[in-house]
This record gives C-alpha cells, structure tokens and sequence, in this order.
C-alpha cells in the first residue's frame, strides 16, 4: 500500500459514500484511477467492506467501555468462547503486550457495565484487567 492508497482509505474513512468524482478531485487523481485503486485494495482485501453507523447505533449502548483482560496460561481460547457468549460484549481483539485480549462493552446502564465486568473478572484463567468507559466519539470509523 501505498501513500495514494492510504489517502483513498483515509478518505472513505472520513466518508464511505464519496462518489469517484468527489474523491478523485481531493486526491488530484482522475475517476479511472480512484475506481481502479478501490477496486483493486478490494481484490487484495485491504478493503473489505463498507458500513454504515447509524445514531441509533450509539444510542443502543448509552454506556460503552473498553475491557483490557490479561489470561493465565493457555486459556485464551476458552474465555474468548465465553466472552462471545456474552450479550455485552460488542467485539474481541487479541492484542500484545501487558494485555491479552480487549472487549468491547456496550451496555444500557452502569449498574448493567458493572455487572459485566464482574462477570468477566470470575472467569477461570482471567487474571487481571483494566476497563476504560468510553466518554464521546470524536471520530468514528
């Protein structure tokens, strides 16, 4: 990937719907060019989808956090298991570092949060954690 690769993409972040026109005037690159760049991060799957974030989207889980988990041993694939049967928890990403694995929570209330993460914290192999509400989105995806 490429510097122009990287514009495109930080361009569709900004505004997945752009047309070829729109996009090929911010980056100074013609409509053939813009189409055949997209098409071709798609093919490499660089790209592999587009979506959609609706306000109510954010609205559902008026509280949302971050649960950094660190797991003893070789439980890593149990508790993930666990974990995505979890109503609460909105995705998974294994990570490196001090940490293991980080959930997103997204809940309707503290009380319900806190429940979550005690929940969390009992299972077999989790050994510490850390969690950090998530306050506003300054910039979504």
């Amino acid at each position: 990937m490429d510097e122009t690769d990287s514009r495109l993409i930080s361009a569709l972040r900004h505004n997945a719907r752009a047309s070829l026109s729109d996009l090929s005037l911010l980056l100074g690159l013609s409509r053939t060019t813009v189409r055949a760049r997209m098409e071709k991060l798609q093919q490499r799957g660089d790209i592999v989808g587009f979506s959609v974030v609706l306000r109510e989207d954010m609205l559902g889980d008026p509280v949302r956090g971050l649960m950094m988990i660190a797991i003893e041993g070789r439980g890593t694939e149990r508790i993930l298991r666990q974990l995505n049967g979890m109503s609460a928890v909105r995705a998974l990403h294994s990570t490196n570092g001090r940490w293991d694995v980080i959930a997103e929570i997204g809940t309707e209330t503290l009380e319900t949060f806190d429940e979550v993460l005690f929940a969390i914290r009992r299972l077999d192999g989790v050994t510490s954690s850390e969690t950090s509400l998530l306050l506003s989105a300054r910039k979504s995806v």
